[in-house]
């Protein structure tokens, strides 16, 4: 989105777009999930657990970098990833709150 439509939303609202977007895609999904089993920073074995190209993997892993999802952490020859916990904590309570919102249980739809 252009950053002068953005202005036209609320900041939780562009927040949001940015982790939908950075999340959109099946193989970022799987490398959270990595991660968040993991529980710690890992180095290099995200290529063999998804089953991609290394180009591929890093293109990926940049998108969560980018949103901020990520951080990572140089050691040696090889770049070290985690979730960043203040973000994910701040992106969950996020998304929390905006499927508390509304409650369609009764909802009637055409």
């Amino acid at each position: 989105m252009g950053a002068t439509k953005s202005g036209l939303f609320s900041k939780e609202q562009n927040e949001m777009a940015v982790m939908a977007k950075a999340i959109a895609h099946p193989a970022r999904i799987a490398i959270l999930q990595y991660l968040v089993r993991k529980n710690a920073c890992v180095c290099g074995d995200l290529v063999e657990e998804l089953g991609l190209a290394q180009a591929t993997t890093s293109q990926h892993l940049k998108e969560l970098k980018i949103a901020g999802i990520i951080q990572g952490s140089i050691d040696g020859a090889s770049v070290c990833y985690c979730v960043n916990p203040v973000v994910w904590n701040q992106y969950r309570m996020l998304f929390n709150d905006f499927f508390k919102e509304v409650d369609l249980s009764g909802a009637k739809c055409c």
